[in-house]
């Protein structure tokens, strides 16, 4: 597939292959986050192939998206759509690249949510041409962190992320302790095996960019798992 050129409003980004779109419907995901409508994920997601997706670092981050070199497909003007980085698109070897194989490495393939495909192309033409770039993602309120685990296994998982919406370092900290740095368990889940029941908790988050964020006393003292407090936003 040839490279080409993007348009005014993709001036000074990297050029990009072109690669391509399904449609299908999106609940839940493999980064984890759960119910994606109740994190304010849903209507406008996607799973990403194996080079994309990147073994779930990728997981929150946006995506500018638009319909190209498709004049039956591609809406008038070749709108654009922003989409969030919710879930993984499995490669089929047993299918060519180009028939049935989208997400194949090194294919860069998106899966998008019926509503983020309407955006963009008409709804029946299944895939679909396009172009895109990572953009910063507007996030409305601070990140959440929802507690999980059990007894001396500690888990977090962050959602809501603004700026790039990709986290590369998470610490935690509690009344009794200094800051513990968390690994990543899978998609946005990230653990540390310490007690930390009874304890106000705090957090300091690492975005890809290097910025970091610390959200004091996020949780009180009397938190229990299954409990999501919101912190600040980058």
């Amino acid at each position: 597939m040839a490279q080409i050129f993007l348009l005014s409003f993709l001036i000074s980004y990297t050029v990009r292959l072109i690669t391509y779109c399904l449609i299908f419907f999106v609940t839940e995901g493999a980064c984890g986050y759960g119910d994606l409508h109740k994190k304010s994920y849903g209507k406008n997601s996607a799973g990403l192939s194996s080079l994309l997706f990147n073994r779930g670092r990728t997981c929150g981050s946006c995506f500018e998206v638009r319909c190209v070199d498709h004049i039956l497909w591609c809406l008038q003007g070749s709108p654009s759509t922003v989409i969030t980085a919710t879930d993984f698109c499995p490669p089929n070897y047993g299918l060519p690249d180009d028939y049935g194989g989208w997400c194949n490495f090194p294919r860069e393939h998106f899966e998008m949510s019926e509503v983020a495909f309407a955006q963009i192309a008409e709804r029946t033409a299944d895939i679909v041409p396009v172009q895109y770039r990572r953009v910063n993602c507007e996030r409305d309120g601070g990140m959440r962190f929802m507690v999980g685990g059990n007894g001396y296994f500690y888990q977090v998982l962050i959602t809501n992320v603004g700026l790039d919406g990709e986290i590369v370092a998470v610490k935690v900290k509690g009344s009794k302790t200094g800051w513990i740095p968390m690994g990543r368990n899978w998609g946005q889940h990230w653990q540390c095996n310490i007690d930390l029941k009874g304890q106000p908790l705090s957090f300091e988050v690492t975005s890809s960019g290097g910025r970091t964020v610390t959200s004091y006393n996020v949780a009180p003292r009397s938190w229990h798992f299954g409990q999501t407090f919101e912190g600040k936003q980058f």
